[in-house]
Protein backbone atom coordinates (compact mmCIF):
# COMPACT_ATOMS: atom_id res chain seq x y z
CA UNK A 1 0.00 0.00 0.00
CA UNK A 2 1.21 3.52 -0.67
CA UNK A 3 1.20 4.66 2.94
CA UNK A 4 3.89 1.97 4.27
CA UNK A 5 6.42 3.69 6.43
CA UNK A 6 5.28 7.20 5.62
CA UNK A 7 3.93 9.89 7.80
CA UNK A 8 0.41 11.45 6.40
CA UNK A 9 -0.37 14.35 8.29
CA UNK A 10 -1.96 13.30 11.96
CA UNK A 11 1.17 15.16 13.83
CA UNK A 12 0.13 18.56 11.95
CA UNK A 13 -3.16 18.20 12.84
CA UNK A 14 -2.83 17.14 16.60
CA UNK A 15 -0.55 20.16 16.68
CA UNK A 16 -3.45 22.60 14.68
CA UNK A 17 -6.10 21.35 17.03
CA UNK A 18 -4.08 22.95 20.16
CA UNK A 19 -4.46 26.16 18.69
CA UNK A 20 -7.44 26.19 16.42
CA UNK A 21 -10.90 26.41 17.07
CA UNK A 22 -12.62 23.07 15.85
CA UNK A 23 -14.35 22.92 12.36
CA UNK A 24 -17.22 21.66 13.98
CA UNK A 25 -19.92 23.03 16.78
CA UNK A 26 -19.59 23.96 19.75
CA UNK A 27 -21.89 22.42 22.37
CA UNK A 28 -22.43 24.26 25.37
CA UNK A 29 -23.75 22.98 28.46
CA UNK A 30 -24.38 23.90 32.22
CA UNK A 31 -22.07 26.48 32.17
CA UNK A 32 -19.27 24.37 31.18
CA UNK A 33 -16.92 25.35 28.76
CA UNK A 34 -17.31 24.88 24.97
CA UNK A 35 -16.80 21.44 23.73
CA UNK A 36 -15.67 20.39 20.43
CA UNK A 37 -17.81 17.38 19.42
CA UNK A 38 -19.07 18.06 16.22
CA UNK A 39 -22.13 19.29 14.61
CA UNK A 40 -25.39 17.01 15.21
CA UNK A 41 -29.03 17.39 15.06
CA UNK A 42 -31.08 14.56 15.91
CA UNK A 43 -34.88 15.74 15.75
CA UNK A 44 -37.33 14.91 19.00
CA UNK A 45 -40.90 15.49 19.93
CA UNK A 46 -39.36 16.31 23.44
CA UNK A 47 -39.12 19.38 24.65
CA UNK A 48 -37.71 22.30 23.01
CA UNK A 49 -35.56 23.46 25.62
CA UNK A 50 -34.11 19.61 26.27
CA UNK A 51 -32.89 19.78 22.56
CA UNK A 52 -29.52 21.17 22.67
CA UNK A 53 -28.66 18.54 25.22
CA UNK A 54 -30.35 15.72 23.40
CA UNK A 55 -28.27 16.74 20.37
CA UNK A 56 -25.10 17.03 22.36
CA UNK A 57 -25.96 13.23 24.13
CA UNK A 58 -26.01 12.08 20.04
CA UNK A 59 -22.81 13.82 19.30
CA UNK A 60 -21.24 11.97 22.36
CA UNK A 61 -22.63 8.52 21.23
CA UNK A 62 -21.06 9.10 17.97
CA UNK A 63 -18.16 9.35 19.19
CA UNK A 64 -18.42 6.10 21.19
CA UNK A 65 -18.27 8.28 24.51
CA UNK A 66 -20.19 5.76 26.68
CA UNK A 67 -20.75 6.98 30.14
CA UNK A 68 -20.93 10.58 28.96
CA UNK A 69 -23.59 9.67 26.64
CA UNK A 70 -25.39 7.59 28.86
CA UNK A 71 -25.50 10.24 31.89
CA UNK A 72 -26.43 13.28 29.07
CA UNK A 73 -29.07 11.21 28.09
CA UNK A 74 -30.43 9.86 31.45
CA UNK A 75 -30.46 14.34 32.57
CA UNK A 76 -32.61 14.85 29.32
CA UNK A 77 -35.03 12.23 30.75
CA UNK A 78 -34.87 13.61 34.09
CA UNK A 79 -35.86 17.12 33.07
CA UNK A 80 -38.13 16.61 30.19
CA UNK A 81 -39.79 12.86 31.98
CA UNK A 82 -42.07 12.73 28.94
CA UNK A 83 -38.85 12.02 26.39
CA UNK A 84 -39.21 8.54 25.84
CA UNK A 85 -36.63 8.51 23.09
CA UNK A 86 -34.06 9.81 25.57
CA UNK A 87 -34.15 6.21 27.23
CA UNK A 88 -33.51 4.77 23.68
CA UNK A 89 -30.26 6.85 23.65
CA UNK A 90 -29.29 5.08 27.14
CA UNK A 91 -30.22 2.00 25.40
CA UNK A 92 -27.42 2.85 23.03
CA UNK A 93 -24.80 3.95 25.02
CA UNK A 94 -25.16 0.66 27.34
CA UNK A 95 -25.22 -1.19 24.34
CA UNK A 96 -21.30 0.13 23.69
CA UNK A 97 -19.71 -0.21 20.78
CA UNK A 98 -21.52 -1.97 18.41
CA UNK A 99 -18.65 -3.89 16.77
CA UNK A 100 -17.09 -5.25 20.20
CA UNK A 101 -19.48 -8.66 20.58
CA UNK A 102 -19.19 -9.48 24.17
CA UNK A 103 -21.75 -8.24 26.71
CA UNK A 104 -22.19 -9.15 30.37
CA UNK A 105 -25.47 -10.06 32.20
CA UNK A 106 -25.37 -6.55 33.57
CA UNK A 107 -24.68 -4.70 30.58
CA UNK A 108 -28.46 -6.51 29.13
CA UNK A 109 -30.45 -5.87 32.40
CA UNK A 110 -28.88 -2.30 32.34
CA UNK A 111 -30.23 -2.32 28.51
CA UNK A 112 -33.68 -3.79 28.72
CA UNK A 113 -34.57 -1.60 31.55
CA UNK A 114 -34.11 1.80 29.26
CA UNK A 115 -36.06 -0.12 26.71
CA UNK A 116 -39.15 -0.56 29.14
CA UNK A 117 -38.61 3.02 30.40
CA UNK A 118 -38.74 4.69 26.70
CA UNK A 119 -42.25 2.30 26.47
CA UNK A 120 -43.60 3.61 29.92
CA UNK A 121 -43.07 6.99 28.64
CA UNK A 122 -44.98 6.45 25.62
CA UNK A 123 -43.29 7.55 22.33
CA UNK A 124 -44.94 10.61 20.79
CA UNK A 125 -44.42 9.24 17.02
CA UNK A 126 -43.93 6.58 15.33
CA UNK A 127 -40.34 7.47 14.06
CA UNK A 128 -39.49 7.44 17.91
CA UNK A 129 -40.93 4.07 18.52
CA UNK A 130 -39.29 2.49 15.37
CA UNK A 131 -35.98 3.57 17.08
CA UNK A 132 -36.78 2.50 20.13
CA UNK A 133 -38.13 -1.43 17.99
CA UNK A 134 -34.90 -1.28 16.58
CA UNK A 135 -32.62 -1.16 20.11
CA UNK A 136 -34.82 -3.84 21.17
CA UNK A 137 -33.37 -6.22 18.89
CA UNK A 138 -29.80 -5.72 20.50
CA UNK A 139 -31.36 -6.72 23.50
CA UNK A 140 -33.74 -9.24 22.98
CA UNK A 141 -33.97 -13.17 23.22
CA UNK A 142 -29.99 -12.29 24.28
CA UNK A 143 -30.38 -16.16 26.39
CA UNK A 144 -31.18 -17.47 23.19
CA UNK A 145 -29.72 -15.93 19.82
CA UNK A 146 -26.22 -15.49 19.46
CA UNK A 147 -24.66 -12.07 18.90
CA UNK A 148 -24.38 -11.69 14.86
CA UNK A 149 -28.42 -12.96 14.37
CA UNK A 150 -29.01 -9.99 17.00
CA UNK A 151 -27.09 -7.38 15.08
CA UNK A 152 -28.72 -8.77 11.77
CA UNK A 153 -31.94 -8.37 13.05
CA UNK A 154 -31.26 -4.32 14.43
CA UNK A 155 -29.48 -3.80 11.27
CA UNK A 156 -32.83 -4.96 9.27
CA UNK A 157 -34.82 -2.91 11.88
CA UNK A 158 -32.62 0.16 10.81
CA UNK A 159 -32.86 -0.18 7.27
CA UNK A 160 -37.18 -0.52 7.64
CA UNK A 161 -36.77 3.03 9.83
CA UNK A 162 -34.83 4.74 6.91
CA UNK A 163 -37.30 3.24 4.38
CA UNK A 164 -40.04 4.78 6.27
CA UNK A 165 -37.81 8.12 7.36
CA UNK A 166 -35.85 8.60 4.17
CA UNK A 167 -35.25 12.45 5.23
CA UNK A 168 -34.35 11.44 8.98
CA UNK A 169 -30.19 11.71 7.77
CA UNK A 170 -29.60 10.48 11.61
CA UNK A 171 -31.24 7.12 10.95
CA UNK A 172 -29.26 6.34 7.86
CA UNK A 173 -25.88 7.13 9.94
CA UNK A 174 -27.05 4.59 12.53
CA UNK A 175 -28.26 2.69 10.00
CA UNK A 176 -24.57 2.43 8.12
CA UNK A 177 -22.72 1.40 11.80
CA UNK A 178 -25.40 -0.97 12.00
CA UNK A 179 -24.24 -2.45 8.69
CA UNK A 180 -20.15 -2.33 9.58
CA UNK A 181 -21.33 -4.17 12.88
CA UNK A 182 -23.48 -6.86 11.20
CA UNK A 183 -20.71 -7.68 8.68
CA UNK A 184 -19.52 -11.44 8.35
CA UNK A 185 -16.25 -11.15 9.10
CA UNK A 186 -15.59 -14.12 6.55
CA UNK A 187 -17.37 -12.02 3.46
CA UNK A 188 -13.98 -10.87 1.77
CA UNK A 189 -15.77 -8.68 -0.60
CA UNK A 190 -16.95 -6.28 1.61
CA UNK A 191 -20.76 -6.10 0.65
CA UNK A 192 -21.54 -4.32 3.99
CA UNK A 193 -18.93 -2.04 4.90
CA UNK A 194 -19.23 -0.79 0.70
CA UNK A 195 -22.90 -0.23 1.72
CA UNK A 196 -22.20 1.28 4.65
CA UNK A 197 -19.28 3.74 2.79
CA UNK A 198 -21.80 4.72 0.31
CA UNK A 199 -24.69 5.84 2.57
CA UNK A 200 -21.40 7.96 4.88
CA UNK A 201 -19.79 9.34 1.48
CA UNK A 202 -23.13 10.28 0.38
CA UNK A 203 -24.14 12.11 3.59
CA UNK A 204 -20.54 13.65 4.35
CA UNK A 205 -20.85 15.69 1.50
CA UNK A 206 -24.63 17.40 3.00
CA UNK A 207 -23.15 17.71 6.46
CA UNK A 208 -18.88 17.76 6.81
CA UNK A 209 -18.95 18.54 10.55
CA UNK A 210 -20.88 15.62 11.52
CA UNK A 211 -18.73 13.00 13.88
CA UNK A 212 -20.62 10.04 13.23
CA UNK A 213 -19.94 10.34 9.10
CA UNK A 214 -15.82 10.28 9.42
CA UNK A 215 -16.21 7.76 12.24
CA UNK A 216 -18.35 4.89 10.93
CA UNK A 217 -16.33 6.02 7.21
CA UNK A 218 -13.20 4.56 9.05
CA UNK A 219 -14.65 1.54 10.37
CA UNK A 220 -16.30 1.11 7.02
CA UNK A 221 -12.61 0.75 5.26
CA UNK A 222 -10.66 -0.80 8.39
CA UNK A 223 -10.31 -3.88 6.52
CA UNK A 224 -6.74 -4.42 4.28
CA UNK A 225 -8.46 -3.98 0.81
CA UNK A 226 -10.53 -0.91 1.63
CA UNK A 227 -7.79 0.69 3.81
CA UNK A 228 -7.00 3.70 1.61
CA UNK A 229 -10.20 4.66 1.01
CA UNK A 230 -10.29 5.48 4.51
CA UNK A 231 -7.32 7.94 4.35
CA UNK A 232 -9.50 10.86 4.08
CA UNK A 233 -11.98 10.45 7.00
CA UNK A 234 -8.77 9.68 9.09
CA UNK A 235 -7.39 12.61 8.42
CA UNK A 236 -10.89 14.52 9.44
CA UNK A 237 -12.18 12.98 12.42
CA UNK A 238 -10.04 14.01 14.68
CA UNK A 239 -10.27 17.86 13.94
CA UNK A 240 -14.03 17.53 14.09
CA UNK A 241 -14.34 15.97 17.60
CA UNK A 242 -10.59 17.16 19.25
CA UNK A 243 -12.68 16.65 22.57
CA UNK A 244 -13.77 12.69 22.00
CA UNK A 245 -10.76 10.48 22.88
CA UNK A 246 -12.10 8.20 21.01
CA UNK A 247 -12.48 10.57 17.60
CA UNK A 248 -8.46 11.24 18.33
CA UNK A 249 -7.56 7.59 18.20
CA UNK A 250 -9.85 6.26 15.33
CA UNK A 251 -7.45 7.49 12.81
CA UNK A 252 -4.87 5.38 13.87
CA UNK A 253 -7.34 2.30 12.75
CA UNK A 254 -6.36 3.32 9.03
CA UNK A 255 -2.54 4.01 10.01
CA UNK A 256 -2.00 0.75 11.43
CA UNK A 257 -3.72 -0.39 8.09
CA UNK A 258 -0.93 1.38 5.76
CA UNK A 259 1.91 0.67 8.00
CA UNK A 260 2.08 4.45 8.81
CA UNK A 261 3.39 4.18 12.69
CA UNK A 262 4.68 7.41 13.38
CA UNK A 263 1.22 8.61 12.62
CA UNK A 264 -0.91 5.92 14.37
CA UNK A 265 1.59 6.63 17.49
CA UNK A 266 0.80 10.38 17.68
CA UNK A 267 -2.85 10.47 17.51
CA UNK A 268 -2.83 7.78 20.34
CA UNK A 269 -0.59 9.92 22.59
CA UNK A 270 -3.28 12.80 21.95
CA UNK A 271 -5.97 10.11 22.74
CA UNK A 272 -4.50 8.97 25.50
CA UNK A 273 -4.15 12.09 27.02
CA UNK A 274 -7.94 13.13 26.39
CA UNK A 275 -9.30 9.76 28.32
CA UNK A 276 -7.23 10.39 31.30
CA UNK A 277 -8.56 14.10 31.08
CA UNK A 278 -12.03 12.70 30.87
CA UNK A 279 -11.43 9.89 33.61
CA UNK A 280 -12.07 6.92 30.93
CA UNK A 281 -9.23 4.49 31.59
CA UNK A 282 -10.49 2.12 29.23
CA UNK A 283 -10.67 4.06 26.24
CA UNK A 284 -7.23 5.40 27.57
CA UNK A 285 -5.69 1.66 27.30
CA UNK A 286 -6.96 1.23 24.11
CA UNK A 287 -5.13 3.87 22.68
CA UNK A 288 -1.94 2.70 24.53
CA UNK A 289 -2.19 -0.85 22.82
CA UNK A 290 -2.26 0.65 19.27
CA UNK A 291 0.45 2.98 20.36
CA UNK A 292 2.52 0.03 22.09
CA UNK A 293 2.05 -2.12 18.56
CA UNK A 294 3.24 0.88 16.70
CA UNK A 295 6.09 1.39 18.72
CA UNK A 296 7.43 -1.89 18.39
CA UNK A 297 7.23 -2.35 14.90
CA UNK A 298 9.66 0.24 14.58
CA UNK A 299 11.72 -1.11 17.10
CA UNK A 300 11.34 1.64 19.80
CA UNK A 301 11.00 -1.27 22.47
CA UNK A 302 11.86 1.42 25.23
CA UNK A 303 9.10 3.34 24.61
CA UNK A 304 7.14 -0.07 24.68
CA UNK A 305 8.27 -1.13 27.84
CA UNK A 306 7.09 2.51 29.11
CA UNK A 307 4.10 2.31 28.15
CA UNK A 308 3.80 -1.37 29.20
CA UNK A 309 4.31 -0.31 32.88
CA UNK A 310 2.28 3.09 32.75
CA UNK A 311 -0.96 0.25 31.32
CA UNK A 312 -0.14 -1.72 34.72
CA UNK A 313 -1.80 0.81 36.86
CA UNK A 314 -4.79 1.66 34.70
CA UNK A 315 -5.95 -1.80 34.25
CA UNK A 316 -7.02 -1.71 38.08
CA UNK A 317 -9.71 1.18 36.88
CA UNK A 318 -11.37 -0.61 34.61
CA UNK A 319 -15.07 -2.26 35.24
CA UNK A 320 -16.13 -5.21 33.97
CA UNK A 321 -19.42 -4.34 33.25
CA UNK A 322 -18.93 -0.85 31.41
CA UNK A 323 -19.48 -0.20 27.82
CA UNK A 324 -15.99 -0.48 26.98
CA UNK A 325 -14.86 -2.59 29.64
CA UNK A 326 -13.53 -5.82 27.23
CA UNK A 327 -11.42 -3.15 25.16
CA UNK A 328 -9.92 -1.94 28.42
CA UNK A 329 -9.38 -5.55 29.38
CA UNK A 330 -8.41 -6.39 25.98
CA UNK A 331 -5.18 -3.95 25.63
CA UNK A 332 -3.76 -4.44 29.50
CA UNK A 333 -3.66 -7.95 28.07
CA UNK A 334 -2.42 -7.51 25.08
CA UNK A 335 0.39 -4.92 25.55
CA UNK A 336 2.58 -6.91 28.09
CA UNK A 337 1.91 -10.01 25.46
CA UNK A 338 2.85 -7.53 22.28
CA UNK A 339 5.84 -6.30 24.19
CA UNK A 340 7.17 -10.03 24.94
CA UNK A 341 6.05 -11.09 21.63
CA UNK A 342 6.79 -8.92 19.07
CA UNK A 343 10.51 -8.64 20.77
CA UNK A 344 10.95 -12.41 20.48
CA UNK A 345 11.17 -12.74 24.52
CA UNK A 346 9.75 -15.73 25.24
CA UNK A 347 10.76 -16.37 28.56
CA UNK A 348 9.00 -13.20 29.32
CA UNK A 349 5.98 -14.90 27.68
CA UNK A 350 6.04 -17.61 29.33
CA UNK A 351 5.89 -16.26 32.48
CA UNK A 352 3.00 -13.57 32.09
CA UNK A 353 0.23 -13.96 34.61
CA UNK A 354 -3.94 -13.88 32.98
CA UNK A 355 -6.48 -11.22 33.77
CA UNK A 356 -8.62 -13.38 35.78
CA UNK A 357 -12.25 -12.70 35.71
CA UNK A 358 -12.58 -10.59 32.65
CA UNK A 359 -13.43 -11.72 29.57
CA UNK A 360 -12.40 -15.52 28.01
CA UNK A 361 -10.87 -13.46 24.88
CA UNK A 362 -8.66 -11.48 27.16
CA UNK A 363 -7.59 -14.35 29.11
CA UNK A 364 -6.89 -16.16 25.89
CA UNK A 365 -4.14 -13.77 24.91
CA UNK A 366 -2.09 -14.38 28.19
CA UNK A 367 -2.17 -17.81 27.71
CA UNK A 368 -1.79 -17.72 24.32
CA UNK A 369 1.58 -15.95 24.76
CA UNK A 370 2.23 -17.98 27.48
CA UNK A 371 2.35 -21.11 25.34
CA UNK A 372 4.24 -19.87 22.76
CA UNK A 373 6.63 -18.33 25.00
CA UNK A 374 7.09 -21.44 26.47
CA UNK A 375 7.34 -24.02 23.76
CA UNK A 376 9.84 -21.06 21.76
CA UNK A 377 12.33 -21.37 24.85
CA UNK A 378 12.00 -25.29 25.13
CA UNK A 379 9.90 -25.74 27.83
CA UNK A 380 7.27 -28.31 26.27
CA UNK A 381 5.23 -29.40 29.63
CA UNK A 382 4.51 -25.99 30.10
CA UNK A 383 3.45 -25.33 26.97
CA UNK A 384 1.39 -27.85 26.87
CA UNK A 385 -0.38 -26.87 29.91
CA UNK A 386 -0.84 -23.37 28.74
CA UNK A 387 -2.36 -24.35 25.35
CA UNK A 388 -4.72 -26.63 27.59
CA UNK A 389 -6.52 -23.45 29.03
CA UNK A 390 -7.44 -22.54 25.25
CA UNK A 391 -9.87 -24.85 24.59
CA UNK A 392 -11.95 -24.23 27.59
CA UNK A 393 -12.26 -20.80 26.74
CA UNK A 394 -13.02 -21.42 22.93
CA UNK A 395 -15.89 -23.66 24.42
CA UNK A 396 -16.98 -20.80 27.14
CA UNK A 397 -17.71 -18.43 24.67
CA UNK A 398 -19.27 -20.94 22.58
CA UNK A 399 -21.59 -21.42 24.90
CA UNK A 400 -22.33 -17.70 25.46
CA UNK A 401 -23.26 -17.16 21.57
CA UNK A 402 -20.01 -15.59 21.04
CA UNK A 403 -19.56 -17.13 17.75
CA UNK A 404 -16.37 -14.48 16.48
CA UNK A 405 -14.40 -15.07 19.75
CA UNK A 406 -14.89 -18.38 19.87
CA UNK A 407 -13.10 -18.73 16.59
CA UNK A 408 -10.49 -15.75 17.52
CA UNK A 409 -9.35 -17.99 20.49
CA UNK A 410 -9.34 -21.10 18.51
CA UNK A 411 -7.17 -19.71 15.68
CA UNK A 412 -4.70 -18.97 19.03
CA UNK A 413 -5.42 -22.17 20.28
CA UNK A 414 -3.71 -24.01 16.65
CA UNK A 415 -1.10 -21.97 16.95
CA UNK A 416 0.06 -22.51 20.34
CA UNK A 417 -0.54 -26.09 19.66
CA UNK A 418 1.25 -26.26 16.66
CA UNK A 419 4.71 -24.51 18.71
CA UNK A 420 4.28 -26.88 21.19
CA UNK A 421 4.67 -29.87 18.81
CA UNK A 422 7.67 -28.14 17.44
CA UNK A 423 9.12 -28.23 20.66
CA UNK A 424 8.35 -32.16 20.79
CA UNK A 425 10.27 -32.56 17.58
CA UNK A 426 6.83 -32.81 16.06
CA UNK A 427 7.47 -30.82 13.08
CA UNK A 428 5.70 -31.96 9.93
CA UNK A 429 2.34 -31.57 12.54
CA UNK A 430 3.36 -28.56 13.53
CA UNK A 431 4.11 -26.70 10.24
CA UNK A 432 0.33 -28.13 9.48
CA UNK A 433 -1.49 -26.99 12.08
CA UNK A 434 0.04 -23.57 11.48
CA UNK A 435 -0.86 -23.56 7.95
CA UNK A 436 -4.48 -24.30 8.96
CA UNK A 437 -4.23 -21.45 11.65
CA UNK A 438 -2.74 -19.16 9.01
CA UNK A 439 -5.93 -20.35 6.85
CA UNK A 440 -8.47 -19.98 9.14
CA UNK A 441 -7.05 -16.12 10.14
CA UNK A 442 -7.00 -15.19 6.64
CA UNK A 443 -10.65 -16.21 6.43
CA UNK A 444 -11.85 -13.97 8.88
CA UNK A 445 -11.19 -10.26 10.29
CA UNK A 446 -9.81 -8.83 12.99
CA UNK A 447 -11.70 -6.86 15.85
CA UNK A 448 -11.69 -3.11 15.69
CA UNK A 449 -10.86 -3.22 19.33
CA UNK A 450 -7.49 -5.07 18.49
CA UNK A 451 -4.85 -3.04 15.91
CA UNK A 452 -3.74 -6.40 14.91
CA UNK A 453 -3.47 -9.99 15.98
CA UNK A 454 -0.85 -10.76 19.02
CA UNK A 455 1.23 -12.67 16.50
CA UNK A 456 -0.29 -13.20 12.38
CA UNK A 457 -0.55 -16.66 12.02
CA UNK A 458 0.86 -16.19 8.09
CA UNK A 459 3.63 -14.87 9.82
CA UNK A 460 4.22 -17.87 12.62
CA UNK A 461 3.63 -20.07 9.90
CA UNK A 462 6.30 -18.38 7.90
CA UNK A 463 8.00 -18.50 11.22
CA UNK A 464 7.99 -21.83 12.04
CA UNK A 465 9.01 -22.57 8.01
CA UNK A 466 12.04 -21.05 8.36
CA UNK A 467 13.05 -22.81 11.52
CA UNK A 468 12.18 -26.21 9.69
CA UNK A 469 14.98 -25.47 7.22
CA UNK A 470 12.11 -24.30 3.94
CA UNK A 471 13.69 -21.01 3.74
CA UNK A 472 11.91 -20.76 -0.21
CA UNK A 473 8.21 -21.32 1.22
CA UNK A 474 9.05 -19.36 4.28
CA UNK A 475 10.24 -16.45 2.22
CA UNK A 476 6.71 -16.53 0.14
CA UNK A 477 4.64 -16.97 3.42
CA UNK A 478 6.63 -14.07 4.88
CA UNK A 479 5.68 -12.38 1.92
CA UNK A 480 2.13 -12.76 1.93
CA UNK A 481 2.08 -11.83 5.74
CA UNK A 482 3.20 -8.63 4.45
CA UNK A 483 0.61 -7.50 1.83
CA UNK A 484 -1.84 -8.37 4.92
CA UNK A 485 -0.40 -6.59 7.65
CA UNK A 486 2.29 -3.85 6.17
CA UNK A 487 5.52 -2.82 8.05
CA UNK A 488 5.66 -5.11 10.14
CA UNK A 489 8.96 -5.75 11.97
CA UNK A 490 9.04 -9.66 12.15
CA UNK A 491 7.65 -10.28 8.62
CA UNK A 492 9.83 -8.07 7.42
CA UNK A 493 13.09 -9.58 9.13
CA UNK A 494 12.02 -13.11 8.47
CA UNK A 495 11.61 -12.07 5.17
CA UNK A 496 15.35 -11.02 4.68
CA UNK A 497 16.08 -14.13 6.57
CA UNK A 498 14.68 -16.19 4.52
CA UNK A 499 15.94 -14.65 1.44
CA UNK A 500 19.72 -14.75 2.45
CA UNK A 501 19.08 -18.42 3.37
CA UNK A 502 17.73 -18.91 -0.37
CA UNK A 503 21.02 -17.76 -1.56
CA UNK A 504 18.84 -14.26 -2.71
CA UNK A 505 21.23 -11.86 -1.73
CA UNK A 506 19.98 -9.20 -3.75
CA UNK A 507 16.67 -9.75 -2.42
CA UNK A 508 17.60 -9.91 1.46
CA UNK A 509 19.56 -7.13 0.92
CA UNK A 510 16.51 -5.47 -0.32
CA UNK A 511 14.34 -6.15 2.76
CA UNK A 512 17.18 -5.25 4.95
CA UNK A 513 17.82 -1.50 3.91
CA UNK A 514 13.71 -1.40 4.32
CA UNK A 515 13.49 -3.03 7.54
CA UNK A 516 16.58 -0.61 8.79
CA UNK A 517 14.55 2.15 7.10
CA UNK A 518 11.56 1.27 9.42
CA UNK A 519 13.68 1.14 12.67
CA UNK A 520 15.85 4.05 11.73
CA UNK A 521 14.93 4.75 15.83
CA UNK A 522 15.31 1.82 17.38
CA UNK A 523 15.89 1.16 20.87
CA UNK A 524 19.09 -0.76 21.05
CA UNK A 525 18.75 -4.84 21.44
CA UNK A 526 17.15 -6.13 18.10
CA UNK A 527 19.55 -8.88 16.85
CA UNK A 528 17.84 -8.62 13.09
CA UNK A 529 18.93 -5.09 13.35
CA UNK A 530 22.40 -6.15 13.48
CA UNK A 531 21.88 -8.70 10.67
CA UNK A 532 20.33 -6.22 8.29
CA UNK A 533 23.85 -3.83 8.90
CA UNK A 534 25.95 -6.87 7.91
CA UNK A 535 23.78 -7.55 5.11
CA UNK A 536 23.72 -3.90 3.85
CA UNK A 537 27.93 -3.90 3.84
CA UNK A 538 28.11 -7.11 1.32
Amino acid sequence: MTGLYRPIGITAVLVMLASAPALAQQHEHAGAPAERLGKVHFETSCAPAVQPAFDRAVALLHSFWYAAAADAFAGVAKQNPSCAIAHWGVAMATWGNPLGGTRTPPTFQRGLAAIAAARAANPKTPRERAYIDAVERLYKDHDKLDHSTRAVAYEEAMAQLVAAHPSDTEAAIFYAIALDAAAPPTDKKYTKQLKAAQILEKAFTAQPDHPGISHYLIHSYDVPALADKGLAAARRYASIAPDAPHALHMPSHIFTRVGAWDDSIATNIASAAAARKANSPPEELHAMDYQTYAYLQLARDADAQRVRGEADAIVTRVEVTSGYGLAGFFAAAAIPARVALERGQWREAASLTPLAGTFPATEAITWFARAVGAARSGNAQEAVASTARLAPLRDKLLATKEAYWAGQVDIMRKGAEAWTLHAQGKSAEAVARLREAADDEDATEKSPVSPGPLAPAREMYAELLLEAGQAKEALTQFETAMSKEPGRFRSLAGAMRAAEQTGDTAKARKYAIQLLDLAKNASPGRAELEQARKLTRQ
